[in-house]
């Protein structure tokens, strides 16, 4: 765990969480961040002897994706985190990986989410549906690459920075399969054709990373960012040595 550890001081921890380990999560023996971080902490010196560290949860990633958290170690900046992302002074960077190339370059999305509790799912729903919330996000197209599989057409893949204006649940991934741009390893939103090049290329997680986070210090009232290039095959043809030549 401490690998994963980008920066920790007396009232904050970022990290990075790989894709396929939950955030938190209440089942017995499946392994999540909260918990590896509270036994991180409970062996360094300032704990020995006292009660379980308190680690406190701002904001999660769903347990495919991958990306930067950052946690609290206080309740005070734990208040103080929260209160800025309500306030919309937490900004969260995205890279996905979709199946094809979007009509327009550079966007915004906004739509109503309805959270069906029954199967775990977010849909597309009319303004004024029952418990619909306003998603809204930035989206801009990075590098588009072409998929060349042994006695299958060619297909386009592109990688897209999102800016997430707010943080509904599954959101990035509902509005991106909503607008044509399915994200490659994503079995709950994706089509047959990004379902069928996800298991052709053995893209099992979700090609989503939070790369960046950007906020203030709970404390310092600095402005700080944590940043982190995404890990897993479906990114790396992106950030190659060439990534930036035309």
């Amino acid at each position: 765990m401490q690998k994963n550890i980008i920066y920790e001081d007396e009232v904050i921890l970022a990290v990075y969480k790989p894709a396929g380990i939950a955030t938190q999560t209440a089942r017995l023996g499946q392994q999540d961040m909260v918990s590896e971080l509270k036994n991180y902490l409970a062996k360094k010196p300032a704990y020995q002897g006292k009660k379980e560290p308190y680690l406190g949860v701002v904001h999660r990633l769903d347990q495919p994706v991958s990306g930067v958290l950052v946690f609290a170690k206080t309740k005070q900046a734990a208040a103080e985190l929260s209160r800025q992302i309500t306030s919309g002074k937490m900004h969260k960077y995205y890279y996905a990986v979709a199946y094809g190339r979007p009509d327009i370059q550079q966007g915004r999305l906004e739509d109503y989410l309805y959270k069906d509790a029954k199967t775990n799912l977010s849909l597309i729903a009319e303004e004024g549906f029952p418990n619909a919330q306003k998603a809204v996000l930035e989206y801009k197209l990075v590098k588009s690459l072409m998929v060349l599989e042994e006695n299958a057409e060619p297909e386009e893949i592109s990688l897209i920075e999102i800016k997430l204006i707010t943080g509904r649940h599954h959101q990035i991934r509902v509005q991106m399969s909503h607008k044509g741009m399915p994200l490659l390893g994503d079995n709950k939103y994706g089509n047959d054709q990004s379902r069928s090049l996800s298991y052709e290329i053995k893209c099992r997680n979700v090609a989503l990373c939070a790369y960046k986070l950007e906020f203030f210090h709970p404390v310092f009232k600095k402005k700080i960012t944590f940043e982190r290039l995404p890990e897993g095959e479906v990114f790396t043809p992106f950030f190659t040595k060439n990534f930036y030549d035309p």
